[in-house]
This record gives structure tokens, sequence and C-alpha cells, in this order.
């Protein structure tokens, strides 16, 4: 399909062979692919509706590697995206026909795990699970756990500000993160934040975290690792309708009580992610409800009697507590399976995600079913219902002439709709181009005008992901985020970048 992507710069096609030869004074060559073979496993995300071949493939293992291959980049006006483990689904990752892509998996290295601090550093190539994983034995764990968790990487968490289910207690990344090493455009590596709690002046961090490789490229991350709870319970919940389900959502947040995790899933969920998984759930249900709760043993008791009174009084028709591990890891066990189980059903899937008030969740799926039938696709629902994070699964078969255009098409109208009822474009998979031209439904143009002024500030001959977040990119000079008098700049002294 086509995608309205910057212009390619004949220049750099032209003078592309010069230019490989430079990248190869940098990197070992085996960490450089230029072949057409090779490229194409570079040539998209997990949103694999769009496709393009990257000008070379870049795989640092240094950080003085990245700093010359973004000078390099720099020098010759090559465009840049960086890339983690390739699992977003926004279009983050999505190459430049013209521009370099910059891998970040031979940045996979745990440097340091800090307990007297509670963090633990690591490159940005080490996956979600594998931060977990390490710091398991002494009793810790790293709280953001994305479906992905076992694949994606924590540079491209920090990218996306991804989250997880246990985000509603534990937060997503960016309540999480203690500190990042970046390399900017101009080939400078930068510290921001660091083990320390608050840090003084501008939250730079809080600016990169979330910024889908606009800013710089991470090549250090330094996490928030958390004491294992005492005590970890589950209730499986079902309802004969949705508009009950979101009524308990609301409801146990109303009652003071902050599960670990809430999840939800609607009929054609619950029913493909049985078939797939066998985690024993209800069929008989509309929707049905995960609720983990954690703590102390006596608080996790009295929370879960809270909850289950909750749910009866919400008309619940299933209700069950998990007696044992093995059974509350079944309970997940299906949610987390719902992405491959809707794959097992329809040949293709488009999968968004939109966050709107806790509040409008039903009155939203009741409206979600309408969109789908006014576009002739199916919608499976699986999402975080205690932030009011939704995931629709649209399922459309791309081998059939016009189906991605109304994928494409719904998913839109599902996105503006979560923006109509005060909520946004997306909780954790972030813009990128999936979302790109649906900015203005949520920002006027001054708004984005004053994001765009940040991005000059880092990159201001944007050169790093371009394309991507925003519908419009404006030349830094054409924002006029900087008064020059006579040819002099107003601040002699800042560095240039």
């Amino acid at each position: 399909m086509t995608l309205a992507m910057p212009k390619p710069d004949d220049r750099v096609l032209e003078n592309r062979d010069s230019f490989l030869g430079a990248l190869a004074a940098i990197v070992p060559a085996d960490n450089l692919i230029a072949d057409p073979v090779g490229l194409k496993t570079y040539e998209c995300d997990a949103l694999s509706a769009y496709r393009a071949l990257p000008l070379a493939v870049v795989l640092p293992e240094t950080v003085g590697e990245v700093s010359e291959v973004l000078k390099l980049c720099l020098e010759h006006g090559v465009k840049v995206v960086p890339r983690g483990s390739g699992t977003g689904l926004s279009g983050g990752a999505l190459p430049l026909v013209d521009g370099i892509l910059l891998g970040l998996g031979k940045f996979n290295r745990i440097l340091e795990i800090d307990y007297p601090n509670r963090c633990v550093t690591v490159q940005p190539g080490v996956t979600n699970l594998a931060v977990s994983q390490a710091v398991s034995a002494a009793g810790f764990y790293y709280a953001p756990d994305p479906s992905s968790q076992i694949a994606c990487s924590i540079g491209g968490n920090v990218a996306e500000n991804s989250g997880g289910v246990h985000c509603l207690k534990y937060g997503v990344t960016t309540n999480n993160l203690l500190g990042l090493e970046v390399v900017l455009m101009n080939g400078d590596a930068v510290r921001v934040g660091g083990k320390h709690m608050d840090p003084d002046g501008y939250d730079l961090l809080g600016v990169l975290t979330g910024s889908e490789g606009l800013l710089g490229v991470i090549t250090e991350v330094t996490v928030r690792i958390l004491p294992k709870p005492d005590s970890v319970g589950a209730l499986l919940l079902g309802f004969a309708d949705l508009a009950s389900a979101g009524d308990c959502v609301a409801r146990i947040i109303a009652d003071g009580v902050i599960p670990a995790g809430l999840e939800m899933m609607d009929r054609s969920a619950v029913r493909a992610t049985e078939d797939y998984s066998k985690a024993g759930y209800p069929l008989d249900v509309e929707a049905l409800l995960i609720c983990e709760l954690d703590g102390p043993e006596a608080e996790v008791a009295e929370l879960s009697e809270r909850v289950e009174a909750i749910a009866r009084a919400c008309r619940a028709t299933t209700v069950r507590r998990a007696r044992s591990e093995d059974e509350r890891q079944r309970f997940w066990l299906g949610r987390k399976s719902a992405f491959p189980a809707v794959g097992k059903i329809s040949p293709d899937y488009y999968c968004i995600d939109g966050t709107i008030p806790r509040g409008r969740l039903s009155e939203v799926l009741t409206r979600l079913d309408a969109l789908s039938e006014k576009h002739g696709l199916g919608v499976v629902n699986v999402f975080h219902a205690g932030d009011g994070n939704l995931h629709p699964l649209i399922m459309y078969d791309a081998a059939r002439d016009g189906d991605l255009e109304k994928a494409e098409a719904l998913a839109a109208d599902i996105l503006t709709l979560c923006v109509e009822v005060g909520g946004v474009l997306s909780g954790e998979h972030g813009i990128g181009v999936e979302k790109r031209d649906l900015m203005g439904t949520m920002f006027t143009a001054a708004d984005l005008k004053q994001q765009q002024r940040v991005k000059c500030a880092f990159d201001p001959d944007g050169l790093l992901n371009p394309g991507k977040v925003f519908p419009v990119l404006h030349r830094c000079a054409e924002l006029g985020h900087m008064h020059v008098h006579k040819g002099d700049l107003p601040f002699p002294d800042l560095p240039r970048f």
C-alpha cells in the first residue's frame, strides 16, 4: 500500500556507494547489511501493513560506534531510523529508502544490578522479560509487562512508553524509569537522570520517554525494580452484557480498590482464546474480567471479598477465585494468548490502541460494535480495562481487494471515537505512522508546532525518524523557534546541536 512519507533525497541515493564505504569503516563488516535480501528482514515492524527497504541496516555494538554513525549521517544528510526488537505496532520503526535503519539488537547486556538502590542498568536491546528473570531469585521484578514482553526490548519500551497488564497499579514505563544515556544526532552522548530519585532542572527524562526515536538514540537505560508481593490472588468474573462488566470496572476503582491488573475481553475474544489456550474460560458470557490483587496475604483476602461483592452486585454470572498459582497462571494464559488466538481465526488482523475514560467503557464498546457493522469487518476486543486502554483487533483479509483499506478506515473511526469521549490516540503503542494523520483530532496546529519545537532543539536538521508522529513536519526555521538578530544567535554561549 502507499503511505505518504518524506520525499527521498536524490543526493543521498546517488552517493550511496561512497556513504556505505564510510559506514564500513565504522562498524564490523558483519554489522552492515546492504544487500536486498538481507534488508528484507528489516522492511517493517510488527505493523506489517507498511513496508520499505532501508538504504542500509547498521548494527553497532558500542556507544562510540553509534556516535560515529550519527555524525557521519549528519555530515551526509542521511536520515536515521532507530529500531529495537521490531515488535512495535504503530510503524515507528518503518525504514526510509534514503535512510539507514540503526538496529540496537547487539546492545543486549545487563550492565548492573543494584539491589540496595532497587534498580537495574541495561542496554536497550535487553528484552523486557529478561530484567525480571535476572532479579527473580533475589525476590524482585520489573513491573511494566507488555504482552510481547518475551521479545520486546527495553529501549523500544522507553521509546513508546509501553505499559502492560500491571500498569494500573504500578505505572507504565515512565513511572519505572530512572535514567537514560542517549546519543544525539551530532554524536554527543548525554546522560539524563540516574539512580537518584528527583533530579533538578527540566524533566528531560520525561521528554525522551515516549519520543519514538525522534530526539535521540537510547544506548543505556536504568529502571526501577520492585520486591515481589507477599501474596497474589486473581478472580475471573463473567457478565451477561458489556454494560455490567464496564460498570463493575468503574465500581471497583470507585471503591478504592487498585488491582495489580484489571483486564477485560469481549465474547469474541473469550471464545477465540479459549479455543486456542484451553484456559478454562466460561463460554456463556458477553464479557470477561480478570482482576488480580497483590500485597500482604490479609489484604489480598479482604480485597478479594470486596471485589467479589461488587461483581455480584453488578450481576456477574461467573465469579471464580484462583485456588492455586497454577490456576491463576491459567487465567492469564488466555489473556496473554489473545493475539495469536485471533491470528488463528483470521487471515490478518490490525491491532490498534486508544485510551478512554473508564466510565465510558460500555458506551464506547456499544458504538464500536456499530462501527464494526458499518465497515463490514469483525472486531475482537481485549484491553486494560482498569486504565481504559483499548486494544481492538480488526479482522480482515489482506488478499481481498479493499479489505486493508476498510480496516484502516475502521481503525481511524475507532481512534477518533476515543478522542471524542475524552480519551487519547494511544495508551502504549505510540503514534508512528499508523496514527500520525489523526494527530489533528487531538491537537491544534499550534499544539503540534510547539511539540515540533522540542524536536528542533534536539534534531534541528530533522534526520531522526522523519515521517513519524507529525502529520506535517515543518522545517525548524519555519517554526520561528529562535530569533536571529543581525546574524547572531541570542545565546552565543549555548552549544549548536
